[in-house]
């Protein structure tokens, strides 16, 4: 029995890593603060929240993209559901938003199973063809399931409320709260993702990812491995559709369209499939810097379109010279500057040594 109690403990201590979370905690502190500082208008909070309930998908997509090498296409759909799945047990339901969370994700292990199965005998381009037409079926489903989901007309979230406050896109207090709530459920999400890729399972997912064959050969599950990160990238992308209706309070067909997938994959390579900094420094240029940097530059707010070249042209350069990311551009300079300050120390000591020498 004591045997069985420290395996266990070893089992779990190789899931339970807390080595990111003064980083996680500085980063959520800095969320909090520096929009305060700087006086944001509640349209930059907006913006922002909108760039972390993305994040949180990002981050599911990068441990099936960047752990074990499987593209999806169907990422915008599977979103889409989660917005619907909130709207409709709302407005019929009354149901919380907590409660209609346990739903999304109930509902996630069952469509990432599905999907995960699939993978097994179709990879690559394939999958990802495969994936594009499963989330085009679903658009159409919600397209023309009008008793459901009004269709075109889309679905508006009637008497929406979070922590009591009454949503409006106008009322301050609401955007404020929800803001602050994001910031809370990104934090947890960055803390699950840094456990799981750091741990076995982020290993044995890697192992599957560089060669089938040899992690096969290792004792480890093809089956298992896949089925999981298709399950948690499913997960975060419905969680994440639940909470970006709760902005706008409004969906519809629409505006989840393969641009969306496409502009998540973009995201997840241009910051860094294996990095949750990566993912956050990528989603944040593909869907926050616009909204939240560039229309204050007087020459992007006056010549809208500008700014697509401009964050055209920084992804093509990034991926052309950093295929591994932005982030490893970063670590490479910060490695950099950290010589040239130790070098620099160094020197400083050989010279006060000296002249303590000379003295």
């Amino acid at each position: 029995m004591k045997d069985k109690m420290i395996k266990l403990r070893k089992s779990m201590a190789s899931y339970i890593s807390l080595s990111n979370l003064p980083k996680i905690l500085l980063f959520m502190f800095l969320m909090l603060v520096v929009p305060l500082l700087l006086g944001f208008p509640a349209s930059t909070l907006t913006f922002l929240t909108k760039f972390m309930v993305l994040s949180i998908v990002g981050l599911g997509f990068s441990i099936l993209l960047g752990y074990t090498g499987l593209a999806s296409l169907g990422t915008a759909g599977f979103i889409a559901i989660g917005t619907y799945v909130l709207g409709f047990m709302h407005n019929q339901m009354n149901a919380s938003l907590f409660v209609v969370i346990i739903v999304g994700i109930a509902l996630a292990l069952l469509l990432g199973a599905i999907v995960g199965v699939i993978s097994l005998r179709i990879e690559g381009m394939y999958l990802a063809i495969i994936t594009l037409g499963l989330s085009e079926i679903i658009i159409e489903f919600l397209r023309n399931a009008i008793s459901i989901t009004n269709g075109n007309g889309g679905l508006q979230l009637q008497g929406f409320s979070i922590f009591g406050i009454t949503h409006s896109t106008v009322n301050l207090e609401y955007i404020q709260a929800f803001y602050i709530f994001i910031i809370v459920v990104l934090g947890i999400f960055m803390l699950l993702y840094s456990n799981i890729v750091t741990s076995q399972t982020g290993r044995a997912m890697l192992a599957v990812k560089n060669n089938t064959s040899a992690a096969q050969a290792m004792g480890i599950s093809i089956l298992k491995y896949r089925l999981l990160a298709f399950i948690l990238s499913t997960i975060t992308a419905l969680v994440g559709g639940i909470l970006y209706v709760s902005i706008d309070a409004y969906t519809e067909p629409n505006l989840w369209t393969l641009a969306i997938s496409l502009n998540i994959l973009a995201a997840i390579i241009l910051g860094g499939s294996k990095s949750m900094w990566g993912v956050l420094i990528g989603m944040f240029i593909i869907f926050g810097l616009r909204d939240v940097v560039l229309v204050r530059v007087p020459f992007f707010a006056e010549n809208g379109n500008a700014i697509f070249f401009f964050t055209g042209i920084i992804v093509i350069l990034i991926i052309m010279f950093y295929p591994q990311g932005l982030i490893k551009l970063l670590e490479k300079q910060w490695f950099k500057l950290k010589n040239y300050i130790k070098n620099k120390m160094n020197k400083k000591g050989v010279l006060e040594h000296e002249n303590v020498k000379k003295d």
